[in-house]
């Protein structure tokens, strides 16, 4: 791709290279936060942010791992000012939709609403869904369904996701069908 006219090619595998980095470097950092989590090393630094602009943030950074026909919609409703800690939170909505842009090779819509309590976020795919008899193993290091053996992955990333709502002291539920999709609910609670 040496000519000018060859320059959308040429953006086009760049960006592909760069979220292959991204998913190589998640992969080691998956290894890092469970060894921090299990000898107690994650703490909690909670600090008032817009959770909106964040999850923007997250959104555009994201949008590159998805493919050419995949996109990323966000829509929210309510206060947009919460204190949690600013890094859990980031890797927990990271995880969770960079996992629906794997499993799925449609849209991923996310919706939060927040209120002086709580964040509530919702991660929707119309994915390969979750067996509902393998759901009940969803959250346990290194589990894998059955349906997810040919999308890459160490099946660590939705344990820590777990840990790490706990820490924030906020709990996460999924719903899920096969050949239909998943959604994670995500409830943090605004603690001053």
């Amino acid at each position: 791709y040496q000519t000018t006219e060859q320059q959308e090619n040429r953006n086009k595998h760049i960006g592909r290279i760069k979220s292959s980095v991204q998913v190589l470097t998640g992969i080691l950092n998956d290894f890092l936060s469970l060894d921090k989590l299990e000898t107690g090393k994650v703490e909690v630094n909670r600090m008032e942010f817009n959770v909106v602009q964040r999850i923007t943030q997250i959104v555009e950074d994201l949008e590159n791992l998805g493919n050419d026909d995949q996109s990323i919609h966000f829509e929210h409703q309510g206060d947009e000012l919460f204190n949690i800690d600013k890094n859990l939170f980031n890797n927990i909505l990271m995880n969770l939709i960079s996992n629906g842009l794997k499993y799925s090779e449609k849209d991923i819509n996310i919706s939060s609403t927040g209120d002086s309590n709580w964040l509530t976020i919702h991660v929707q795919d119309h994915g390969i869904g979750i067996p509902e008899e393998e759901q009940k193993h969803l959250f346990e290091r290194f589990f894998r369904a059955k349906n997810a053996i040919n999308h890459q992955g160490t099946g660590l990333g939705l344990n820590i996701t777990k840990k790490y709502i706990e820490l924030l002291q906020g709990d996460i539920q999924v719903t899920s069908k096969s050949g239909e999709g998943t959604t994670f609910t995500v409830r943090i609670p605004n603690i001053k």
